[in-house]
């Protein structure tokens, strides 16, 4: 089993805070650390949150949430064997081949330790704001990561489509192993589809154990269904409520078939937050690593 920080980047927004989170979380042998991103969180928001019951986003309008991108590249060399991913990424509002240059650069300079957590957003007052469409984010989501694939698979790449549209070009550098390994968030009947038809992983919202699972089933009928063996989607989870009793939670995770738990870093934060996660990481670790063993 694998062990995620999530959300690290909106704890340690300076940069003394960054490399000592994320040289704690390696050295207590956690597996990779995520950022995530809101480019700006609106004043007023009517947009439902898709992962809470009120729908409101559990977040303050001053709530850190620095660039993931800029973030990891600054803790990469600090924290040398943590895999870098982004939980999530909203695709639609970035230029497809601006981030192509971004993620292949941070994935060369990291030795090729970058994950690329994705999402088409939720939040229709951000879109507005950055005077980006909100209709068709979906279909656009998916032109650009195959734009992006076409940069990164070699030299004279063109592409053409509804969104994106260049003639022979080339992008360099390019990532390590040839591409980056793509996870789609949500819980939505789409965001299963895009999961299926386009990724290496999936990143479901939904923290509950039992709706989890029942979710996964989804997954594993919807890969069935397009040809796809399920068991080639790695599955990455939120571990919130589990946290109450950590090591059964990993064991209960592991059960349901979750490849790697993604532990909140909100519940490290403030002064006591890293010996509380070196205390978290001698209760869980153990029993990760055991699951690893056993395959």
């Amino acid at each position: 089993m694998k062990v995620g920080l999530a959300f690290g980047s909106s704890i340690a927004v300076e940069g003394n805070d960054a490399i000592e989170l994320c040289r704690v979380a390696e050295e207590c042998g956690f597996e990779s650390v995520w950022g995530g991103e809101h480019v700006i969180l609106p004043d007023t928001i009517l947009s439902k949150y898709p992962y809470t019951e009120d729908g409101k986003i559990p977040a303050e309008p001053d709530t850190p949430i620095p660039d993931p991108l800029i973030w990891l590249a600054y803790i990469a060399a600090a924290a040398p064997t943590l895999r870098l991913g982004t939980c999530i990424l909203i695709v639609p509002q970035r230029n497809p081949l601006v981030l192509a240059k971004e993620l292949a650069t941070l994935d060369r300079l990291s030795g090729g330790r970058v994950e690329l957590g994705l999402g088409v957003g939720w939040l229709q007052e951000e879109f507005e704001a950055l005077g980006i469409p909100w209709e068709r984010r979906g279909a656009r989501n998916d032109e650009y990561i195959a734009a992006m694939r076409a940069l990164w698979s070699g030299p004279h790449a063109e592409f053409h489509g509804n969104f994106v549209d260049f003639d022979p070009a080339t992008c360099s550098p390019r990532p390590i192993n040839g591409d980056i390994p793509i996870i789609v968030g949500g819980d939505s009947e789409a965001a299963l589809r895009r999961a299926v038809k386009i990724a290496d992983g999936y990143f479901p919202g939904e923290g509950d154990a039992e709706a989890l699972g029942k979710l996964l089933r989804r997954l594993e009928l919807t890969a069935e269904a397009n040809d796809r063996d399920p068991k080639t989607i790695e599955i990455s989870a939120i571990f919130g409520a589990q946290m109450m009793d950590p090591a059964n939670g990993v064991e209960q995770m592991a059960s349901i078939g979750v490849d790697r738990i993604m532990v909140p870093a909100f519940f490290f934060a403030g002064p006591e937050g890293l010996d509380n996660l070196r205390k978290f990481a001698e209760q869980i670790m153990p029993v990760a690593r055991e699951m690893t063993e056993a395959g």
